[in-house]
């Protein structure tokens, strides 16, 4: 029988258990990726927000700066290669490091049947979803391979695994997020880096909500960012590749 003094979870309730870290959230102004930066920040993280706009940025900045913790708002289109390289330039100059990168950014596009659906809004779900994803990925493993560690996290969702009616290029820019976590992992493991993907999903945010759903059975974006600090601070010899989150009960 295991003591109280044996057991213990591989994650601790520490503020400093990320101390001396820096981790860059896109995506990081609303819902599921303010979630997480509050929790890497909770952690002891020097925490970097990313998104299109400033406003949301600054604000999730002041709630983390008011709680103790070390946040930056840096506004970042991700779908220009560009503006992602001189986020990296930016972090790599101030901090000199960036150790977890959170790629939660996404748009969902319009709710339409596929052969109904503008070719531009499949261009501007996939320019986001998966080019942004390979553009930040790009821009920051460099450094993580030069420190000999990282993580970096996929935000995607239980879309890209379940059929869902008139969100099939949401779905499948899902789909395509999962295949390039599992190829990338497999690329940076000989350099300590891990790379994970996590699936959530109806989670309630503004993002997520719509009709026909009870927001009361929902998943929280803080059930997300816990997933993502038990993987950041899970034990070195492994790492978890993906994870499935689902409501207890649906929706």
């Amino acid at each position: 029988m295991l003591s109280e003094r044996d057991y213990h979870l591989p994650m601790t309730d520490s503020k400093h258990e990320l101390r001396g870290q820096v981790a860059v959230v896109t995506g990081g102004g609303r819902g599921i990726g303010a979630a997480i930066a509050r929790k890497l920040a909770d952690l002891g993280a020097t925490t970097v927000v990313t998104g299109r706009t400033l406003q949301p940025l600054e604000e999730i900045t002041g709630q983390i700066r008011q709680s103790g913790g070390d946040c930056r708002p840096i506004v970042c289109d991700l779908t220009s290669l560009a503006a992602v390289e001189h986020l990296a330039s930016s972090v790599r100059q101030a901090f000199g490091r960036a150790d977890i990168l959170v790629n939660n950014a996404a748009v969902r596009g319009p709710a339409s049947l596929l052969h109904e659906l503008a070719p531009e809004h499949w261009d501007e779900v996939f320019n986001t979803n998966v080019r942004g994803v390979f553009f930040a990925i790009r821009a920051f493993a460099p450094l993580m391979i030069a420190a000999g560690k990282g993580h970096i996290i996929n935000i995607s969702s239980l879309a890209a695994k379940n059929a869902v009616p008139s969100r099939a290029v949401y779905a499948a820019s899902k789909a395509a997020l999962n295949g390039l976590t599992y190829s990338v992992a497999e690329e940076l493991r000989s350099h300590n880096i891990r790379v994970s993907v996590v699936c959530p999903g109806s989670t309630d945010t503004s993002y997520g909500r719509h009709p026909g759903k009870d927001t009361s059975k929902m998943l929280h974006a803080d059930d997300i960012a816990h997933v993502v600090a038990m993987l950041v601070t899970q034990a070195p010899e492994a790492f978890v590749s993906e994870v499935l989150i689902r409501p207890t009960r649906k929706p």
